[in-house]
């Protein structure tokens, strides 16, 4: 009832929503829902990639085994379920991030949302105009024709309000280990990590614990010789709720195979 009672009187505002992933689809459905009534204008500018493993334009942090760390009934939005139906192509609890996928793309049609994004376009600066505007630049990739050649031009635009809905997860954070750039052998972060093949027969040791390390631990433990889980503290469930009780079914150490460096 209250997703669906009437929004009160607002003035009619043109919105930039930056980013185009599940943060900014609440907010861009909402103001489509306005503006069929008040004529509202929006824009959402993302620069995207087509490859869901980040192999393309942008470079994403999604591995191939990745899985939803909160059930499904939680991440829905209010009015739009994310359930598992026939459509599925994973209907488990904590799905895998092909469902999460499937999910927003049905979310974006349910809504008529794709005619208000604009893929491949890169916000380069926000800045005030005036008392109650602002100016966004972009450039965009498609609008400068880059596969012919094209060099990109910068854009724009004057809005009355900006929504930065762009992630907090695109810069890796590396761990400042002394001797390490002089180190020989190979170096990942998890920000780049897509498969475990590439550590077949080989001695790893995954520095930190957190749900990304557990995940790629437990991935690289099914083809590496040794596994070696390096944090600085012992992993707090251990002595308290195992993970095998938890619904993901996570051991404290991935397998029997891996080694906790205190």
């Amino acid at each position: 009832d209250f997703a669906r009672a009437p929004l009160p009187p607002m003035p009619s505002r043109r919105i930039a929503v930056i980013g185009a992933g599940a943060a900014a689809g609440g907010p861009l459905a909402s103001r489509l829902r306005a503006r069929s009534r008040r004529g509202r204008h929006l824009a959402v500018r993302r620069q995207a990639s087509a490859d869901p493993l980040g192999a393309g334009g942008v470079h994403g942090s999604l591995y191939a085994s990745l899985r939803t760390n909160l059930p499904r009934e939680c991440m829905g939005f209010l009015d739009f379920p994310f359930v598992a139906d026939e459509s599925s192509v994973d209907p488990r609890r904590f799905p895998g991030h092909q469902e999460v996928l499937r999910y927003l793309e049905a979310f974006a049609r349910r809504f008529d949302l794709h005619g208000l994004i604009r893929l491949e376009t890169e916000v380069v600066g926000v800045r005030r105009s005036g008392d109650a505007s602002w100016s966004v630049s972009y450039c965009s990739r498609k609008l400068a024709g880059t596969d012919a050649g094209g060099e990109l031009q910068e854009e724009e635009e004057v809005f009355d309000a900006v929504v930065v809905c762009n992630g907090h997860f695109a810069e890796p954070r590396l761990a400042e280990v002394a001797g390490i750039d002089g180190w020989p052998g190979k170096q990942l972060h998890s920000h780049s990590y897509r498969v475990p093949d590439q550590f077949h027969g080989q001695v790893v040791v995954i520095v930190g614990y957190n749900p990304s390390g557990i995940d790629i631990s437990r991935d690289i433990a099914g083809v590496a010789k040794e596994v070696h889980v390096a944090i600085r503290g012992a992993p707090r469930n251990v002595n308290r709720v195992p993970y095998t009780r938890l619904p993901r079914c996570r051991a404290p150490l991935p397998m029997p195979t891996c080694g906790y460096i205190p």
